[in-house]
């Protein structure tokens, strides 16, 4: 059941038609876009039997404040688990995902991973990462011990409850825990994560909390379920094309904690702005290019086939639209970052609201001492000195196509992804002089 009201869709819709329309790019992004390169790079990963099934997806940046060299980056592999790395990009833990219940069942599948400073153990607060568990869903919760050989440690509750299934025949159908992000209210000191439903349109509103014995556990506050169809300018209906069966998902997320404001990514839609408690309504500050193009599902391909594009589209995102982050450059100042999957860029926004999330500026990762990054899935941001690698701050970026490809014992080519580590200095440079 939907947990949206039928008035509350039809005000939604209504606000989508008064969007302005923009003009559709006629180039695949803007050529004038400045170019960064990265410094580092992760070690491969491979998607097959032999690399464990291993696939960067999302990073998240761990500041260690009494030694900022020896901060982290710690990044989800999907079926090959979670990834800990330190600043050079070398691998310094390696966690797996928890494997299936019985046979039949999935396995763990780690897809989005975010932090919570400070948060209240019986020990005392600590750094928490909170990852999303796509195969068995649930969410798992690491403590980050600094200057341990392993620095993540699993204190999740084992009687953890599922996110969205009912059953375990549900959880394998997996429509389960996809994107996330987490924030604390400084109001109330309480800690949550909110979770996309992988398939849906659906967001879960989540409060982590500590058992007597020490480990971590949740409960589903609300949820809150974004449209799936959209009202054009022309008064005709559209519904993103997806796979039989599937809804326009959510996964790239970030909450700006100042505005309590989320983030969403809507991956074949656009970014939409909502507040972060899901306690109201939501508005699309901008759309892929995508947006209105009508296309049907070729079953003899498995791709969808687009007709033509009426023009109701945005001109800065090309489908998906993924890896929100925020860069924080204080006092409420600052910008939402999202990579522009389909055509390999990266969008800056306003951070603030009272703007209206303006579209600022973009730019791309080019190669350089290493390759660029391509099909970015995941992004995070930090604008705090890392010690003498990165004194401007950091940005981590999934790279969906790392190069240069590799060839089994057969000849046949390994696909495999990374993660590329930005300079920050480099990015807000070239936003500032493209503005």
């Amino acid at each position: 059941m939907r947990n949206l009201r039928g008035t509350q869709t039809a005000a939604i819709l209504a606000a989508l038609t008064a969007v302005a329309v923009l003009p559709t790019s006629a180039q695949a992004y803007d050529p004038g876009l400045p170019e960064v390169t990265a410094t580092s790079e992760t070690p491969a990963l491979y998607g097959d039997d032999a690399g464990g099934n291993a696939d960067a997806d999302d990073p998240a940046i761990w500041r260690n404040a009494a030694d900022p060299d020896a901060s982290l980056v710690i990044a989800t592999a999907k079926e090959g688990g979670l990834r800990v790395y330190d600043l050079a990009g070398k691998e310094v833990q390696s966690i797996p995902a928890p494997p299936a219940p019985a046979p039949d069942d999935k396995p763990g599948r780690f897809n989005n991973v975010d932090l919570i400073s400070g948060f209240p153990l019986p020990t005392g607060r600590a750094d928490v990462a909170v990852v999303t568990d796509r195969g068995r869903d649930h969410l798992r919760i690491y403590r980050i011990t600094p200057g341990a050989a392993r620095p993540l440690t699993d204190i999740t509750d084992p009687n953890a409850p599922l996110v969205f299934s009912r059953s375990q025949d549900e959880v394998n159908d997996q429509a389960t825990p996809y994107g996330l992000a987490t924030w604390k209210d400084k109001a109330t000191g309480r800690s949550y994560a909110v979770v996309s439903q992988r398939s849906r349109t659906r967001l879960a509103l989540l409060e982590l909390t500590t058992t007597p014995g020490g480990a971590v556990t949740y409960r589903q506050v609300r949820t809150y379920d974004l449209p799936a169809s959209f009202t054009l300018p022309d008064g005709t209906s559209w519904t993103p094309c997806t796979d039989p069966g599937d809804l326009p998902q959510v996964e790239g997320m970030v909450v700006d904690p100042v505005n309590k404001v989320l983030y969403a990514g809507q991956e074949d839609v656009g970014i939409w702005r909502l507040p972060a408690g899901l306690g109201g309504r939501p508005k699309l500050i901008d759309k892929v290019r995508e947006y209105g193009v009508p296309a049907t599902y070729d079953e003899a391909t498995e791709e969808c086939v687009a007709g033509a594009d009426p023009g109701y589209g945005g001109t800065h995102l090309s489908a998906d639209v993924e890896g929100l982050t925020l860069l924080d450059e204080g006092s409420g100042d600052g910008y939402l970052l999202a990579s522009s999957q389909g055509d390999d860029t990266f969008a800056a926004y306003d951070r603030e609201v009272s703007e209206d999330n303006e579209y600022e500026s973009g730019f791309r990762i080019t190669a350089g001492t290493v390759d660029g990054s391509e099909e970015c899935d995941g992004a995070a941001v930090l604008n705090a000195p890392l010690g003498s690698r990165y004194p401007n701050g950091l940005l981590v970026v999934q790279d969906g196509h790392n190069t240069p490809d590799e060839t089994d014992a057969d000849g046949e080519v390994r696909d495999n992804t990374d993660f590329k580590f930005v300079d920050l200095g480099t990015v807000t440079g070239a936003l500032d002089e493209d503005d």
